[in-house]
């Protein structure tokens, strides 16, 4: 992680956002040898989709199409 002082962070602002964009290495901006605050690369949240929510969790004992009185669901913990 790269560091810098804050009056140079201030300086060059959107020149330090497009390297981090262009390398995706984070930058550390210190006031009086201090950390306090970090530049990072944004990074999407990831979207967990709700069809694989409870993959491998769950279990159908007969037929799925059929449903009667003999089928039973079973959660799986």
């Amino acid at each position: 992680m790269h560091t810098i002082q804050a009056s140079k962070f201030k300086a060059k602002c959107l020149a330090l956002m497009d390297e981090v964009a262009r390398t995706g290495q984070s930058i550390l901006v210190t006031k009086n040898g201090r950390p306090v605050a970090e530049l990072r690369p944004h990074r999407p949240p990831r979207v967990l989709s709700p069809l694989g929510l409870h993959a491998g969790k769950t279990v159908i004992n007969g037929d799925i199409v059929a449903v009667d009185d003999k089928t039973r669901w079973k959660v799986l913990k």
